[in-house]
């Protein structure tokens, strides 16, 4: 019998001055709810609720967690509770804006700048669906990880970790910005300290050394997540995970057949990203930096990272009537 996932919070309710309008989204680790701040403002709240190892009642406000489960359910609460502190020090337009933090109903809430708009995750599936010879234009996915890589860089140089890279937490907001969204750093304790290593992370996105207890975390771990991102705007699916790369690594034969369709200093680059071996991936963001940003790879415009992707989908589902009427379920606004 399946386990029943936690209730999230009524809407209307007051959780620190904040009314809750609706759930935006639940994982295995918390739920993300549209609020109205005391100024009348929109923010996301983030709320630590892992089901794992919690549950909670429809309409309840605490949640219940059982007594064997409830100091790993205070380390990750304490975890959380940290990682929301560190991102209120970072100031960057490609990393979420973390306003606030606070603890009620006996766990810890993040408050953060309510972002409109949809994550490359969706833009892949569309592109992916009309099997163009390329899901993304590599200018665009230069232009795109070039943003994204100079927030990470600062996260990196305030000595944190993503540690949950993936097209689903990479978001391209109305007002043309891609920004690293939901950090995993509480994830990470958690896993360390449980029996949750294989739950805990995006297949085919982390690295080999997540999956081991002994292995050293470093940029190199989310260095890896950002050569498989990628990789899946490249071929519109996600790379094999770890595990199975490890015994039958297929990474060089799928990248080869790309051959031609991108250029192979980009090819090349993936597979870098990607090495098995820690320390054969670049140490450190700015060594990945300098190699996207090779003089003569670069197509820029003067057209921003959302407009980039927004064009090229726009382009790509003109006249197609089901495939816009999937954009707009998926939130997305076509031109």
């Amino acid at each position: 019998m399946a386990k029943v996932k936690p209730s999230p919070l009524p809407p209307d309710i007051l959780i620190g001055g904040y009314r809750i309008i609706r759930r935006v989204a639940a994982g295995g680790f918390g739920v993300v709810y549209q609020a109205i701040g005391p100024d009348g403002l929109q923010v996301a709240i983030k709320e630590y609720l892992p089901a794992s190892l919690a549950t909670r009642a429809p309409g309840a406000l605490l949640p219940q967690v059982a007594p064997e489960k409830l100091s790993l359910y205070r380390l990750g609460l304490k975890s959380f509770f940290e990682e929301g502190r560190s991102l209120a020090q970072i100031s960057h337009p490609s990393v979420v804006s973390v306003m606030n933090f606070f603890r009620e109903n006996e766990t810890v809430y993040m408050v953060m700048n309510y972002l409109e708009g949809a994550s490359l995750q969706d833009y892949i599936l569309i592109a992916r669906d009309l099997k163009q010879e390329k899901v993304f234009r590599e200018s665009t996915i230069r232009s795109l990880f070039d943003e994204i890589l100079r927030g990470l860089r600062i996260v990196h140089q305030h000595k944190m970790l993503h540690l949950d890279i993936k097209p689903a937490n990479i978001f391209i907001t109305d007002d043309n910005k891609s920004v690293l969204i939901d950090f995993g750093a509480a994830r990470e304790v958690l896993s360390k300290e449980g029996n949750f290593i294989r739950p805990m992370y995006t297949p085919g996105f982390a690295a080999p050394e997540m999956y081991r207890r002994d292995s050293a975390m470093g940029p190199w771990t989310d260095i890896y997540a950002i050569g498989a991102c990628m990789y899946a705007c490249m071929q519109g699916y996600p790379p094999n995970e770890a595990p199975q790369r490890m015994g039958n690594d297929r990474m060089t034969l799928a990248l080869k057949r790309l051959q031609g369709v991108y250029s192979d200093n980009l090819i090349e680059v993936v597979q870098w990203c990607m090495a098995m071996d820690p320390l054969a991936r670049p140490q450190s963001v700015f060594a990945l930096q300098k190699e996207l940003n090779r003089p003569g790879e670069l197509r820029y415009t003067k057209l921003t990272v959302g407009e980039k992707v927004r064009l090229q989908f726009d382009s790509m589902v003109a006249g197609n009537k089901k495939l816009v009427a999937k954009a707009t379920n998926l939130g997305q606004k076509a031109k």
